[in-house]
């Protein structure tokens, strides 16, 4: 099937900008000559500063804005929004992503080919180095034993030249949100992004619920898009290491079972407090003391909220995109730099079934 058969999914590529007019300009022409026939554009305004309203109703009025009243960060901003915008699939897209004409028909043909598939995301290359991954989203995005994040092509501080060593079609534990395509019914049945993590690791903890419901997220490698990164919180700042640490507690406590909980958070508390350690000559004492935030801050919202926490859940190690071990042991102890390279990598489920 292809999306040139009779029946066309309606698609709505959603993009949350914030103070974000230049990179607009810079990457929202490349969004506009997509070919996916009846694509409708929106651009959130997330309460912006500069002129970016503006400028998108002067210089693209065929692209359709929304404006959030204040600056609700990634996970509300998106959840109020995406409540005014009606389509089979949202396409949720990062203000600094550049995309192929061509882009959007892969993943949708995907998508209709595999009902069991909630979300998927496309290929992330490097927008500054074309022929490399991108950090945040690279081949797509596994979860490790402790709860770290990591991704296909992307370890850690190695990012990883791509040579069509990911180009397969596979199920994850997460999709990137910098370009998440995503049925938009099952986004609203799920509850959209919890909002209160405001931004980092929403994506994670939503693919995990949808995991959670008998969904499968995916990769779609025929879809290749180029992605700048760093343009709201750059790599090393305070807050952003603060939102990664606090947010990926909350997301564990909010998808584990009480028993894993309890196995669990604890171990990875302790290995954030290592990576102070470690972090002692390569972290910032903002930095250091934005982990110890994180920790006193999340230890604040289980008491508030433990009594909602599921007792129950699906076994963490059933599900796909799971690594078994220690992404962290693996990388700085045992020196293994690439995804190829882990070992017991038990959980990767390829599909096996060719793009059409």
């Amino acid at each position: 099937m292809s999306t040139s058969d009779l029946h066309v999914p309606e698609v709505a590529v959603v993009i949350l900008s914030w103070n974000g007019s230049q990179q607009l300009a810079r990457f929202l022409p490349s969004v506009c000559r997509s070919t996916y026939p009846g694509l409708k554009i929106y651009v959130v305004d997330n309460a912006s500063t500069d002129d970016t309203v503006a400028f998108v109703r002067r210089e693209f009025p065929g692209v359709h804005c929304l404006l959030n009243d204040q600056n609700y960060g990634f996970a509300e901003g998106y959840n109020r929004a995406l409540q005014h915008v009606q389509a089979a699939y949202y396409v949720l897209l990062n203000q600094d992503v550049e995309v192929e004409p061509d882009w959007l028909e892969p993943m949708i043909a995907f998508m209709e080919e595999h009902p069991e598939v909630a979300a998927c995301q496309p290929k992330l290359r490097s927008y500054l180095q074309r022929d490399y991954f991108e950090y945040a989203g690279a081949a797509g995005g596994w979860l490790d034993a402790w709860g770290y994040p990591f991704c296909r092509g992307r370890l850690f501080y190695t990012v990883e030249k791509d040579v069509h060593q990911y180009d397969d079609s596979t199920y994850l534990f997460w999709a990137s949100g910098a370009a998440l395509c995503i049925r938009a019914a099952v986004f609203h049945a799920v509850g959209g992004f919890y909002g209160d993590f405001f931004a980092h690791m929403e994506e994670i903890d939503l693919c995990w619920r949808l995991q959670r419901m008998g969904y499968r997220i995916g990769y779609c490698p025929h879809s290749v898009v180029y992605h700048l990164g760093g343009g709201s919180l750059p790599q090393g700042n305070p807050q952003k290491t603060y939102l990664n640490y606090r947010n990926n507690l909350m997301m564990m406590a909010r998808n584990l079972s009480r028993r894993e909980r309890w196995r669990r958070i604890p171990i990875r508390m302790l290995l954030d407090l290592l990576s102070i350690v470690y972090g002692i000559s390569h972290r910032t004492l903002a930095e250091m003391l934005a982990i110890l935030k994180a920790h006193r801050d999340f230890i604040r919202w289980y008491r508030k909220n433990r009594r909602a926490l599921p007792r129950h859940t699906c076994k963490l190690h059933e599900l796909p995109g799971y690594y078994p071990g220690s992404v962290i042991w693996q990388y700085f102890a045992k020196r293994r730099k690439f995804f190829s390279t882990l070992p017991c990598k038990s959980q990767c489920s390829t599909l096996n079934l060719q793009h059409k």
